[in-house]
């Protein structure tokens, strides 16, 4: 289910209009310096994006309704399909953004490599984007922040350039000095047209003759189904699902995620564990990239895989399914809390009891006016009517009958007062003589 944004976070309408900061509450610039419209659009469009991300599409819908798809073709497309999204979310994402494992030098070559071929940017600018994203989210300087819309944290941040105020800052010092990712860094045009397009259309090609195929199904609509399908965890993610272990921020949990990403709809446990090189904690949670790390490190090929203490994990869902009791618990009436009651003495009680006729009964130190309930009583009216002026204390807990939560619940609606030192037992211990029940029960007695 869509969970509503928090509207602490509303974004105007107007691009044009002066926004606050919701962490700093102070005014922030417009986004443009000027309404934009449909004659003026152009210059603020990101022409690279604009034409990678619009003309793929095409192309593919091209391909789809003039080549015939074969078997093989088919078959490796999909093969090819969750090979470079693995490079994105195994090496991009939880590799080199987050750093929640060490991969061999062998492991992280393929991964580079099938990164590129996904065609989302170096592994050093995704990597930057990403950080900032988590340093800063659902604020202005998110660069994909959901609470601008659905639209655009798909896909929008990337089609317009940046305005005066820039992306939040996030430390890449450990990528600087990374060769591989500067290797990849500076080669990355090449890196792009040989994985992206050359690298798929030729196996398919060689393979089986199918040069065609391989061109429209292997590379191009293969590569629009992997930028759709991480895209969806800027997007979807903070939009699909709950939050199980945190609700101040919009990423959420939810199954439909996980499978459209490869395991990264377990946004919510994410955000909140972002160095655990799992997305899905539980064996029957779908997360593919974590299974191939795990598998990767049995083989070798990774190590020093990262995992938050489940001590820590359960923490964080306890106290979100306190506070949803809470939430609900709020919603309810349960009578007029005990420290708000009027204090009266025991005898003061007895004596309202029996010269003013109240149909008063005395449990655990609170005073229950039970007028209404007496005739509703299950147990028979009589027993109420024995307890009127008395503490009925352990009578009510199995000295005549054990009685239930409901019964407790129910009894809290009726409260009126407190007695001080809370029942008979206290009385008796100020006034040892006394009798406890009156004269006619110590003359009984």
């Amino acid at each position: 289910m869509a969970t509503p944004l928090p509207p602490t976070f509303v974004v105007p309408a107007t691009l044009t209009e002066t926004r606050r900061d919701p962490l700093k509450h102070q005014e922030l610039p417009p986004l443009f310096p000027e309404k934009v419209n449909i004659l003026n659009i152009w210059k603020y469009l990101d022409y690279k994006h604009v034409v990678g991300l619009g003309v793929t599409p095409l192309i593919a819908l091209y391909g789809l309704l003039t080549t015939e798809i074969q078997r093989k073709t088919l078959i490796w497309s999909i093969i090819y399909y969750y090979a470079t999204g693995l490079g994105i979310t195994a090496g991009y994402h939880r590799l080199w953004a987050h750093r929640s494992y060490n991969a061999g030098p062998a492991m992280s070559f393929v991964l580079a490599l099938l990164g590129a071929g996904a065609v989302e940017g170096s592994i050093k600018w995704w990597s930057r984007g990403h950080r900032a994203h988590h340093r800063w989210t659902d604020t202005e300087k998110d660069p994909y922040s959901a609470h601008r819309g659905l639209f655009f944290s798909h896909l929008g941040w990337m089609l317009i350039k940046r305005p005066g105020w820039k992306i939040g800052h996030a430390d890449v010092d450990d990528l600087n000095k990374n060769k591989l990712v500067q290797w990849q860094h500076k080669n990355y045009l090449a890196l792009i047209f040989l994985m992206g397009v050359v690298f798929p259309t030729v196996v398919a090609g060689l393979g089986w003759g199918d040069w065609r195929g391989g061109y429209f199904y292997a590379a191009i609509l293969r590569l629009v189904f992997v930028h759709h399908a991480t895209f969806c965890v800027n997007s979807l993610a903070h939009w699909l699902g709950e939050g199980p272990f945190d609700d101040r921020h919009s990423p959420r949990d939810h199954f439909i995620t996980a499978f459209m990403t490869l395991g990264e709809g377990y946004h919510n446990f994410h955000h909140q564990f972002p160095q655990d090189y799992r997305n899905a904690i539980r064996f029957y949670q779908y997360d593919p990239t974590k299974w191939v790390i795990a598998t990767c490190a049995f083989l070798g090929l990774a190590s020093h895989l990262k995992t938050f203490p489940e001590n820590e994990v359960r923490k964080g869902q306890l106290q979100m399914i306190e506070k949803r009791v809470l939430e609900k618990k709020t919603k309810l009436q349960w009578g007029t809390p005990i420290a708000d009651l009027p204090v009266m003495s025991f005898e003061d009680y007895r004596h309202a009891c029996k010269n003013d006729n109240k149909k008063w009964i005395l449990l655990e130190g609170v005073v229950y006016d039970v007028a209404d309930f007496m005739s509703e009583h299950p147990g028979g009216e009589k027993y109420i009517k024995m307890g009127i002026g008395k503490d009925m204390t352990a009578a009510f807990n199995g000295g005549l009958y054990d009685h239930s939560n409901a019964a407790r619940n129910l009894l809290s609606l009726m409260r009126v007062a407190v007695v001080e030192f809370g029942g008979e037992v206290e009385a008796q211990k100020k006034n040892p003589s006394a009798p406890i029940y009156g004269d006619d029960h110590a003359k009984a007695a």
